[in-house]
């Protein structure tokens, strides 16, 4: 099968066809998309109305799924436990309202982040499926975290070369007003540390590393100066010449490397269905700082 690869941005991005994510890749296809993803960071397949079933095995070629260990929220799909639901439409087809617990959440997607990176090991990547879409919003917007490394002022640099900072599952709740994690879900995701200059296992590339949802604190830094200092960074990340904006169309399904890319959606009218299911691939190795 041919592959067609179309830049969608200079930073990152690119459109994919030629291949039909029901099936198996061979291992030349395998590897051909591997290598769009490192060059691109994030795919786009268009017209692809996969199952969850199907989704799953896709992810499956490229790594092994994760399973989200938050229970409490109804954020798992109970028939296929891989499926992550990105969704303001409840299990009885009932639409949400954003004064929801689950809704309240996934409002934190708004600010830029990294999917798992509170874990010891965070994500190789996501894949995400558009069922339905919203035309009022809901844009899925994408940086070139290599990019801004290179181009980072040296004040900032020097703020963060040789430093850690810390990500917190929790944060994540007291930053949108969502319910706290239980207390199985606390000693099952306790926050853990990572560089915030890392280095790529694939390319040996270096970037800048945060995740402004779940950073609660930076060594060496108290508190309240790590947030601004995460905030000046993610300020510094989302300017265009590093951003690609993806409008969705029905059966888009998107692919990125959460290790040297963070993405955030923005809002969209809550009076409006907006149905998306993500698989995560578990991460391979530490984070290695650069």
């Amino acid at each position: 099968m041919s592959l067609t690869v179309t830049p969608r941005h200079p930073a990152l991005g690119a459109e994919v066809r030629g291949l039909d994510l029901r099936r198996p890749m061979d291992a030349a296809t395998r590897q051909a998309v591997i290598d769009a993803w490192m060059n691109h960071l994030v795919l786009v397949f268009p017209d692809q109305p996969i199952s969850d079933e199907e989704h799953v095995a896709f992810t499956r070629q490229l790594g092994e799924p994760e399973v989200f260990l938050q229970t409490s929220l109804d954020l798992r799909s109970d028939r296929v436990k891989e499926i992550f639901l990105v969704s303001n439409v409840d299990k009885h087809d009932r639409l949400m309202t954003p004064a929801e617990p689950s809704q309240k959440q996934l409002s934190s997607a708004r600010q830029w982040h990294t999917d798992s990176s509170y874990l010891p090991t965070p994500s190789v990547g996501s894949l995400l499926h558009g069922i339905e879409i919203s035309r009022t919003g809901g844009l899925t917007q994408f940086i070139n975290m290599y990019m801004v490394w290179d181009e980072l002022p040296d004040a900032l640099r020097r703020q963060v070369e040789g430093r850690r900072a810390r990500h917190d599952f929790g944060m994540m709740s007291r930053l949108v007003g969502s319910p706290a994690p239980s207390g199985a879900e606390r000693a099952a995701l306790p926050p853990v540390w990572h560089p915030l200059v890392r280095r790529h296992p694939v390319s040996g590339r270096t970037s800048l590393y945060i995740s402004s949802i779940y950073n609660d604190a930076i060594e060496g830094m108290e508190d309240g100066a790590a947030r601004r200092l995460i905030e000046e960074l993610s300020e510094f990340a989302a300017q265009p010449q590093y951003m690609y904006r993806h409008a969705w169309e029905p059966h888009d399904v998107l692919m990125w490397d959460n290790r040297y890319t963070v993405h955030a959606v923005t809002p969209h009218d809550p009076a409006e269905r907006r149905v998306m299911h993500r698989t995560t691939i578990v991460g391979r190795e530490p984070v290695v700082a650069a």
